[in-house]
Formats: structure tokens, sequence, C-alpha cells
């Protein structure tokens, strides 16, 4: 009787065969995961940047909202917003800069710019870009009452527990100003779509018929694919068509 069997030679060829064959469903596995994760990273980015900027053009769409045509509603956007303004004539756009906006409205219809936050907390708002390494993100203030991360956070924040999920990266140089290369993150246009630039000659805010949004991110934690961060750049523009009609004193 013939006993037949494996050959040494033959279970370490099975043996490497199984080996390869295991290494390529792993690394099929691994990718697909890594590939995964990427996806939802990047998914969960672009919801947040996505309602960041369709509530900011919500909100900035509303400036100047004035139903009595009074222009001496208007607050100098300076803190706490006590005062009037001295440029009744930029009515509800009392600044507007490339990385900064302050917007105003009379949105309960009473005829006056509340400055209580416990009142009414959004009739003053001023969106800011805040550039730096230890500070990516874009603020939002209420009514002069200090402003608060609205997407991104400071680096401090994220170190200490509530981790970024996206970093605001409209300062492409990193050398703190808006300058050459940079993306503003507003542009403002007049009525015949040429570019103005009311942050150095605010004399020009009264003819902004359109401004440009755009928000230009990089996701906190690196691509495990490219083991770089995904970026993004998302842009929409708003009418503020309050801004335009004309008011009496």
């Amino acid at each position: 009787m013939i006993n037949k069997g494996f050959t040494l030679v033959e279970l370490l060829i099975a043996i490497a065969v199984g080996s390869l064959i295991m290494a390529a469903v792993y690394g099929a596995v691994n990718m697909s995961q890594r590939t995964s994760s990427s996806i939802e990273k990047r998914v969960i980015a672009q919801q947040d940047v996505r309602g960041a900027l369709d509530l900011m053009a919500l909100e900035i769409r509303m400036a100047s909202y004035n139903q009595s045509l009074n222009n001496t509603i208007w607050r100098d956007p300076i803190c706490p917003c006590i005062n009037a303004s001295a440029n009744p004539t930029y009515k509800g756009i009392q600044a507007a800069t490339a990385n900064s906006i302050t917007i105003e409205m009379d949105i309960n219809d009473t005829g006056v710019i509340n400055t209580d936050n416990n009142a009414n907390p959004n009739e003053i708002i001023t969106y800011t870009y805040v550039a730096g390494e230890n500070d990516l993100r874009i603020t939002r203030e209420t009514n002069c009452g200090g402003a608060s991360s609205f997407i991104g956070d400071t680096k401090a924040r994220a170190d200490s527990g509530h981790p970024r999920v996206v970093r605001v990266i409209n300062d492409l140089n990193g050398n703190n100003v808006y300058d050459t290369g940079d993306v503003p993150l507003f542009r403002y246009f007049r009525y015949d779509n040429i570019e103005i630039f009311p942050g150095t000659d605010p004399t020009q805010i009264p003819n902004i018929k359109t401004i440009e949004i755009s928000i230009a991110v990089e996701t906190e934690n690196l691509d495990p694919t490219t083991n770089a961060r995904k970026r993004l750049v998302y842009s929409t523009r708003v009418i503020p068509r309050n801004h335009g009609v004309s008011a009496h004193y």
C-alpha cells in the first residue's frame, strides 16, 4: 500500500501562496477602510462648510433691512454699539473688508437696532476670519457681545479635547495678513459687477450691490490615503437687496 501525502516543498509553496493571498486580501480591506474614512471626513467637512456658508449668506442678504426707512437707526459697530453711526449712509453694512463684515438689520421692525443680546441677539452681526496657525477659524459676533467660533476653532481648544473638523485657511500663505494669493472671505461688487474695495475706501460701502463669500478649509486630520489634508473651497454670491433701497432722514 502506497501512502500519498504532501512533501515539505509542496507545503512550503502552499504556505507561501496562502500568505500572498492573505496579504492581498488584507491590503484590499485596509485600503477600503482608509478610503471610507477619507470620504467620511470629507463629507463631514463639506457639510460644515456648506452649512456655515448658507447661514452667512442668509444673514448678509438681510443687511440694511429697515422697514421704517429711517437712516438714523444705524449704530456705530465699535463695541458696545451704543452710539449712533457716524456714517448713516453706510446703512446696514457698517464695515466691510476682505476678512470681516459688520451688518445691521431691524429684523423685528421696531424702528431701532437692538443692541441687547437678551432681547434680540441678531440685529448686529460681525463675521471675521481669524488667521494664524493657532487660530484658523471664522468668528461670529452678535450685538457687540463678544465673538465666538463659527467654523473652525482655536488650536488651544482643539488640544484640550474639542477637536476641529476643519481649519479655515483663506490665508493660504499663513502670514496672518490678507495679501496676493490668499482667498478673501468677502469680495464686493458694484451694480455693473466691477469689484470695489471698501476695506481701503469705506466710502464705497453705499455702492455695494453684490457680496461674494468664499470659505477655504482643510480637514484637521490627515487623509490616510495621501497623508495630507483635504482642501475645499466653497463660494456663493449674495445680493443684499435692502442695501440699495433709498432711505429718508
